[in-house]
């Protein structure tokens, strides 16, 4: 895997996996947040978004309040619904994140 610079949040990685030259139907990236980092509120339209979250510790917004996220939690947002993601471990936050349709 390639992990490059994220375009937009300073102190995360990313690793494009699938994308919509692929697919027509989803692109999936694998992202790595360094502690302390948060990827701030934000909506994709029409994207839906879900996240698995792989190891570290974090916080997810979500229905407008941060919880608590872990290995092995998984996250839907419907297209339009704010979320965001800090990474409030001293560990890399390491999570596989899936758009459809493609948002790359």
């Amino acid at each position: 895997m390639i992990f490059t610079d994220h375009p937009k949040f300073s102190g995360v990685k990313m690793a494009v996996l699938v994308t919509g030259k692929d697919t027509d139907t989803v692109s999936v990236c694998q992202l790595v947040i360094e502690p302390g980092i948060t990827i701030p509120v934000h909506t994709h339209d029409p994207q839906i978004d879900s996240i698995f979250i792989v190891s570290g510790k974090g916080e997810a917004y979500v229905n407008g309040a941060w919880r608590e996220v872990a290995p092995g939690d998984y996250l839907f947002f419907p297209s339009g619904v704010e979320h965001a993601t800090r990474n409030s471990g001293r560990e890399p936050l390491v999570l596989f994140v899936h758009h459809s349709p493609p948002l790359l």
